[in-house]
C-alpha cells in the first residue's frame, strides 16, 4: 500500500462526463489498495469567467479604476475550485468510494499575505492523514488557502500543481501524480516537432529549465516544490482510459517521471530543447560605465515589477562607456521603456532601442556537465542554417540562444535533431 496524491487540472475536470472520468482514475488507485488525495483545478475557462466579472463589477457602477480589493478577487476566484471539489466528490460517492471535499482553509494550507500571488507556508495534514488511513478519499480544493489575515487567499494562476506537490510532501506522500492534457515530458513541443520522443524520466533540475525556458507542462514554483522535498512526481494523461493496461502500474506507470538524478541510470547529454516566444531585446547605448550603473538600470525595472532574461554587455576598449543588452516579456516592453526613459539622466545612456518578436531556445540536460562542445554543435548547426544568434547566455546545465521568431521552429527542429534527440 502506498499513499498517493492525484492532481487533475482544468481540461481533466472541464465538464460532468470528465468528472466521473476522473474518478474512475481515482477509483483504480483506491482499488489497488492506496490511500488516496486528489487536488483539483476548477473547470476549464471557470477562472477566466471568475476573473471577468471581478473586474467588470467596478465598471458596471461606474468605477474605472484598474484597483479593487484583492482579497474579495481571491473570495470570487476560489469558488471555481470549490465547485470541481464538490463535484467529483459527489461522483466518487456515486460509484461507492468514501469521499469528502476540502477547502484550502479547512485543512489548513497556510500561505502568505499576498493575495492573488501568495505563497503556501505551512500544510497541517494530520486529520487528512487520519482519514486516509480510514479509507476515506480527500478531494482537496487547488489554487488556495488560509491567509494571516483568516481570509481566502490564491496562489496565482498555475497554482493547482503547486498545491499538489506541497499537499503531497505534507502528507509524506510516496508519489504526486499530475494528471494533464498531455501523456508526458517530451524532449520538445510535438506540435513543432513531430519526432519529438516522450521521456521516461527527467530530473527535477532538468524539469526547472524546462518549465521556466518555456514548456508548458508544469508550473515552476510546483517544480522547484517537488525538488526541495524530493516529491517524486508523475507527469500523466487524464484521458486515457483509467482501466487500460499498465494505467495501474505503481513503479512504472505511463507517463514520465520527475526525480532526483540518482534515479536516471543513463543520462542523455541533451534532455530536450524548449523555447519562449515573446521574447524583446532592450539595448542601452554608451552607457557610462561605473560602479553602480548595473543597480540603476535594473532596480527601478525589478521595482516595476518586470521580470529580466538575458543580459550581454560590451565595453569599449577604454573602458569608459559600455553597451547593455537585455530581454524582456513583449507584453512588459513599453512599460519598461518608460521606465528607463524616466532614469535615463541618473544612469547616462546616450540611447535606448527596442524590438520586439523574438524568440528565446533552450537547450537543456544534465548530460552537459560532463561534455565539451555542446554549445559549439549548436552554433554551428544553426549557422548551417542561416540563423542568426542574438544574444546568449548558458548555466551548468543549459544554452539559451536569442534569435528572431520567424526562425523559431527550423531552430527547434535543427537542435533536435542535431543532439539525436529524434532517435529511439
Amino acid at each position: 500500500m502506498a499513499r498517493i496524491v492525484m492532481k487533475f487540472g482544468g481540461t481533466s475536470v472541464a465538464d460532468i462526463a470528465r468528472i466521473h472520468n476522473v474518478a474512475r482514475h481515482v477509483k483504480r488507485e483506491v482499488d489497488a489498495g492506496h490511500e488516496v488525495a486528489v487536488v483539483v483545478s476548477a473547470m476549464a475557462g471557470k477562472t477566466n469567467e471568475l476573473v471577468s466579472w471581478a473586474r467588470e463589477m467596478p465598471r458596471a457602477a461606474g468605477d474605472n479604476s484598474p484597483f479593487f480589493d484583492a482579497r474579495e478577487y481571491d473570495t470570487i476566484l476560489a469558488s471555481g475550485e470549490q465547485v470541481t471539489s464538490g463535484l467529483l466528490a459527489i461522483a466518487l460517492q456515486s460509484i461507492g468510494v468514501d469521499a469528502r471535499s476540502w477547502q484550502g482553509w479547512q485543512i489548513p494550507i497556510r500561505t502568505s499575505n499576498a493575495h492573488g500571488a501568495a505563497r503556501i507556508l505551512e500544510i497541517d495534514g494530520s486529520e487528512i492523514v487520519r482519514r486516509m488511513g480510514l479509507g476515506q478519499v480527500a478531494v482537496v480544493t487547488g489554487f488556495q488557502g488560509l491567509a494571516p489575515d483568516n481570509r481566502v487567499a490564491t496562489l496565482g494562476r498555475g497554482g493547482s500543481d503547486t498545491s499538489a506537490v506541497a499537499v503531497a510532501a505534507a502528507l509524506k506522500a510516496d508519489r504526486c501524480d499530475i494528471y494533464t492534457d498531455v501523456d508526458g515530458v517530451y524532449t520538445t513541443d510535438p506540435r513543432i516537432e513531430p519526432k519529438a520522443r516522450r521521456l521516461s524520466r527527467i530530473s527535477f533540475e532538468e524539469m526547472l529549465e524546462l518549465a521556466s525556458q518555456g514548456a508548458k507542462v508544469l508550473q515552476v514554483r510546483s517544480v522547484e516544490l517537488a525538488m526541495v522535498h524530493g516529491v517524486r512526481t508523475f507527469v500523466r494523461s487524464s484521458f486515457e482510459d483509467p482501466d487500460a493496461p499498465g494505467m495501474g502500474d505503481f513503479d512504472n506507470p505511463p507517463g514520465t517521471l520527475i526525480c532526483d538524478e540518482d534515479e536516471i541510470v543513463e543520462q542523455q547529454v541533451v534532455t530536450g530543447i524548449a523555447y519562449a516566444k515573446d521574447e524583446a531585446q532592450i539595448s542601452l547605448r554608451r552607457v557610462a560605465d561605473r560602479p553602480g550603473v548595473s543597480a540603476g538600470i535594473f532596480g527601478p525595472l525589478a521595482e516595476a515589477n518586470i521580470n529580466v532574461d538575458m543580459i550581454v554587455q560590451n565595453v569599449s576598449e577604454d573602458g569608459s562607456k559600455t553597451d547593455m543588452t537585455f530581454t524582456v516579456p513583449t507584453g512588459d516592453l513599453e512599460k519598461a521603456v518608460s521606465v528607463l526613459e524616466n532614469v535615463k539622466d541618473s544612469i547616462g545612456f546616450d540611447a535606448i532601442q527596442s524590438e520586439a518578436g523574438l524568440v528565446k531556445v533552450s537547450v537543456i540536460g544534465i548530460g552537459m556537465r560532463s561534455h565539451a562542445g555542446v554549445a559549439a554543435t549548436a552554433f554551428k548547426a544553426l549557422a548551417e542554417k542561416g540563423i542568426n544568434i542574438r544574444a546568449i547566455t548558458t548555466s551548468e546545465i543549459k544554452i539559451s540562444i536569442l534569435i528572431d521568431g520567424a526562425y523559431a521552429e527550423l531552430a527547434v527542429r535543427t537542435l533536435h535533431s542535431v543532439y539525436g534527440l529524434d532517435k529511439q
